[in-house]
Parts: structure tokens; sequence; C-alpha cells
């Protein structure tokens, strides 16, 4: 893997150490309310609290576990659907490759944010919510890839001494497609995840994510609801914490989606 992708991964990693060993590392329960509130930083509250009196350290290292959980939970759905589709689409033509084409391409044309604040105001407020809304919208990206992949692959000359030798379809996808598939569909979890991140916390930050979950999205809507906050310095340990917390995850996400890519995607080796 490029430089690029190795320190994206060891970002990653330290976020993940982070979720895992978040009731170790958290000084207090995210939802204890451990001090005065806005309270500045000191050696109780390395970085403060919040309006309510609740540790804000605490908060950011739970809060890595929603946007990780969801993040990766909102990929790994989006990529199983598409991949399947685009499966279907590529495998066997014809009428199903042109129903499911245009069914993928509806999906496509559909506006997403407007439909994503419509479906997430809808539903009850919680994180599976959210992670359904994210996955209903972000599967056609996948399921257009893996079609196209899917067709090329069938192009294969030890594909059709397979046909000719009486395999069937679901025999060539389970033992000659996708073993080659595996490494463009884990890339896309990672590059589908640093959208799904930014995406949960988009909502929460909009009032739309689940008011329980102690997400980055959900600490920046609480911090700006507080008029003090343009009037003094609580900004600093108020807003910038899950705000870089948040550039930090996608950007890591994205340099190890990046290096994957430039590895096993296809398309960019061709223009290369």
């Amino acid at each position: 893997m490029s430089k690029m992708g190795t320190a994206g991964g060891i970002l990653l990693a330290l976020f993940l150490l982070t979720a895992v060993l978040a009731p170790v590392l958290a000084p207090y329960s995210p939802l204890d309310y451990s001090g005065s509130p806005l309270e500045k930083p000191s050696f109780r509250h390395w970085l403060g609290t919040d309006g309510t009196g609740q540790d804000i350290l605490s908060q950011l290292i739970y809060g890595s576990r929603v946007s990780l959980l969801v993040g990766i939970s909102a990929a790994f759905g989006s990529t199983l659907l598409g991949a399947g589709i685009g499966l279907a689409a590529g495998m066997y033509g014809r009428f199903a490759d042109r129903f499911l084409t245009r069914f993928i391409d509806i999906f496509l044309t559909i506006p997403h944010l407007p439909f994503m604040l419509l479906l997430a105001a809808h539903f009850k407020p919680q994180l599976s919510t959210t992670i359904a809304v994210l996955i209903f919208f972000s599967w056609p990206v996948e399921a257009r890839l893996i079609r196209a992949q899917v067709l090329m692959l069938k192009r294969r000359e030890y594909l059709d001494a397979a046909r000719l030798a009486g395999a069937s379809n679901s025999y060539l996808i389970r033992r000659y497609i996708l073993p080659d598939l595996i490494p463009l569909l884990l890339t896309q979890v990672v590059v589908r995840s640093s959208w799904a991140v930014l995406a949960e916390s988009g909502l929460a930050f909009l009032g739309l994510g689940d008011p329980t979950a102690k997400s980055w999205g959900m600490m920046l809507k609480h911090a700006l609801d507080y008029q003090a906050i343009y009037f003094t310095s609580a900004w600093q340990w108020l807003v910038l914490p899950p705000g870089l917390c948040i550039t930090l995850l996608i950007l890591a996400l994205t340099m190890v989606g990046y290096a994957l890519e430039e590895k096993y995607n296809p398309s960019l080796n061709e223009v290369k």
C-alpha cells in the first residue's frame, strides 16, 4: 500500500482502537452530569463541559463508536445490496439486465438530499433508521460498478469453457466471479464508509439523528443551540473537537479508500 494509504490506515486504526476501548479511555460516562455547564478545559475536564455539564472528551470518545458503527454498517449494507443487484444484472443479461439497469438508473436520478431529509424526518429517529436511509440511497453506485466488472469478467475464456462443461451461473458466480470481486467490494466498503460518516453527521446536525446517541454530529447540533457560543470562547471546546474528529475520520477513510482503489479498481488501472 502507498504511504498515503499507510498513514490513513494508522489514523483509522487509532479511531477503531478508541471506539473499542471507549469504556477504558473515557474519564466519565457520556451521559453523566460531571461538572457545571460550559466549564472551560481543566485537569478535571480536559476539553471542558457542554451546556448540561457533560464531559466533552467522554462524548468524543464514545462518539467514535456511533460514527464508525453507522459508517461501516451503511457501507456494508449498500455494498452487499448493490453487489447482489449488479451480479444479477451482469450475469443473467437480457431481460434481467435491462430491467435492473433501468431500476438502478431511476434510483440514480432521485435527488438524494431532499429525500434523505424527508425519510429521516418521517421515521423514528434512531441509528437503525439512519443506517437504513443511507443504504437506501447509496447502493445504486455499487450496483453499476459491480455490473460493469461482471460484464468484463464474463468475457474470459475459462468462463466460456466452464459453461461448455455445464457449469451454471450460480456456480460461476460462487467459484470464479466472487473471488475476483472481493477486493473491489472491500474497497467500496471503505469508500462508502466516508460518505456515510459525513451523511450521518449532517443528519444529526440537522436534528434528524438519534437524540439519545452521543454522535459527533449531535454534539455540533447541541453546541450551536447555545446562543452564548457566538460571544464567548466556548466554541473552542464545543465545536472544534467534534468537527475535527469528523474531518480526521473522513480523511483517514478517504486516504485508505483511494489507496485501495488505486490497487484494485480496474477503471483506474485502465486510465493509467
